[in-house]
């Protein structure tokens, strides 16, 4: 870990009460912002660096990062908000009759638009019954098109850069940051730190800047030659020069776009492990914080049909994991008051009002709010400590839980309580990052706690778990199931020497 020496943003006013999870983790992790989304927000930013030809280069120096974001309302508007599309469909048979009564609604029912036109679509399709299709398949391959959220967070499938654009308040006047909560921009930020930043932008630019233009076309169709409604976006914040959670979310990128995927298949894989190596991230930050030596693994059920010993270490392992980054949050405030400056402080005359001051150069707390509690230095502290942990709950806190379930790594399948299994979908991305053409099964499972602390057989537990912890049996059967269940999924080859093997069928030949 390589922090930065100001844990502090550069701007004086950051948009948040107190910078305590922020001086330790970034500006910010989101829990309502979706691995999905968050790839949408790093797609913004890496399209709009690279169009400047600075893509994964910080030249204003660390945490300078400043990016327009496009808005896209007419797409918008007639992908999410355009209800009566089919009605007007189906109720008039003439062209002209459908393109009037449509242009005619969207004028006064568009939001966001100061003077709402549409004419243009109709130089852009033949007729309107290719325009209903083009925007019906659209739809259809739309990223949460049945979610209950407001029509300004929802999004099109990142075809390419004609589909990008920002999260919307309900008006559609201002940027919102409840879905794209800036975990994209921290996602930049980690890969413009990675040792590996020009071998994946090489990658990058042949996957998602050099694909099959055909369906961002059609998106663009769907749009008039200039709608750059666009706002300067700054102030994102990471801590860290460097760190080794940086290097292994670019390594895993890497071996996914060098694979034979096709298309826009490879995304999904993407998303995966990147909401597994953020949330790795906050329990990695977190362990450093509370200075603690103990590895933090992840002991993972193949489901089975009966509770197992495996089942108990991984819900124990789990709710431990979860609560990490509340203890750094509180290690992290405990620091400061064990700190010289502090135990200083409160020795001399006036000494409340030096301690506030330092809690306003250390974490920004009460800068632009008056204190109302007891006027000493230790409820003082202990107020802070109560605000913190109480924000931290509320969004930072989550991320474990929600990342881990988004991800697939994190359910409550055959049990009432979260634990670690594994589905079908996350262990495909693991495979397809880590195994080169083929591996041995053990091999395989030993190279899975070499780079993700994951834990499905007995050798791996046998190195993390005491003695008493410990049922080789138990881990045995594990890995059986997970040998079936790869086999059921064709990722895995038992061959007449009696070896199983893991195969990626995607690797180059």
């Amino acid at each position: 870990m390589n922090p930065l020496p100001n844990p502090l943003p550069p701007l004086p006013n950051p948009d948040t009460s107190m910078w305590i999870d922020e001086a330790i983790w970034g500006h910010r992790l989101h829990d309502e912002q979706s691995p999905w989304l968050v790839f949408l927000e790093f797609l913004n930013v890496f399209h709009h660096e690279y169009s400047k030809d600075r893509a994964f280069i910080e030249p204003d120096g660390f945490n300078t990062l400043c990016y327009s974001p496009d808005k896209r309302l007419c797409l918008r508007n007639i992908l999410f908000n355009n209800p009566k599309l089919d009605e007007i469909r189906l109720r008039y048979t003439s062209d002209s009759n459908r393109w009037g009564e449509w242009l005619n609604h969207m004028r006064t029912t568009a939001q966001g638009i100061h003077n709402p036109t549409f004419d243009y679509l109709k130089k852009h399709f033949h007729s309107f019954e290719d325009f209903c299709e083009v925007v019906s398949l659209a739809r259809s391959t739309s990223l949460e098109m049945n979610s209950n959220k407001r029509w300004t967070s929802k999004f099109v499938f990142p075809y390419g850069k004609d589909c990008l654009y920002e999260d919307l308040d309900k008006n559609a006047g201002s940027n919102d940051r409840r879905f794209f909560g800036r975990t994209g921009e921290i996602l930049y930020l980690m890969l413009c730190r990675s040792q590996l930043k020009q071998e994946l932008l090489s990658a990058l630019k042949e996957k998602t800047l050099q694909a099959n233009p055909i369906w961002n076309m059609i998106m663009k169709c769907l749009q008039p030659e200039d709608d750059s409604d666009r706002s300067k976006r700054a102030n994102a914040f990471l801590p860290y020069e460097k760190h080794s959670s940086f290097d292994d979310l670019a390594k895993d990128w890497l071996a996914i776009l060098k694979l034979d995927i096709p298309g826009f298949d490879v995304l999904p894989h993407i998303v995966n492990l990147t909401g597994l190596h953020l949330l790795k991230y906050q329990l990695t930050i977190s362990q450093q914080i509370l200075g603690s030596q103990k590895p933090t693994k992840i002991v993972c059920e193949v489901v089975a049909p009966k509770k197992t010993l495996v089942r108990e270490i991984s819900c124990e392992l789990y709710q431990g994991n979860n609560l990490l980054s509340e203890q750094a949050v509180a290690s992290y405030i405990s620091q400061i008051e064990n700190s010289e400056e502090w135990q200083r402080a409160i020795t001399e005359s006036g000494a409340f009002v030096k301690c506030r001051q330092i809690l306003k150069n250390k974490v920004r707390w009460g800068e632009d709010e008056d204190y109302e509690g007891p006027n000493d230095p230790v409820n003082l502290i202990k107020e802070l400590r109560s605000a913190a942990l109480k924000r931290h709950r509320q969004h930072v806190g989550n991320i474990h839980r929600n990342y881990g379930r988004e991800v697939g790594l994190v359910s409550k399948r055959g049990t009432i309580k979260l634990r670690y299994a594994p589905n079908d979908s996350l262990l495909k991305s693991l495979i397809f990052a880590s195994v080169e053409k083929r591996v041995e099964l053990n091999q395989f499972l030993n190279q899975l706690y070499q780079r993700y602390d994951i834990i499905f057989g007995d050798k791996e537990a046998e190195q993390f778990l005491s003695k008493d912890e410990f049922d080789k049996k138990a881990f045995q059967s594990n890995s059986h199931r997970l040998e079936q269940r790869l086999g059921s999924l064709g990722l895995l080859q038992r061959l007449s020497d009696g070896c199983a093997y893991i195969i990626n069928p995607y690797c180059k030949k």
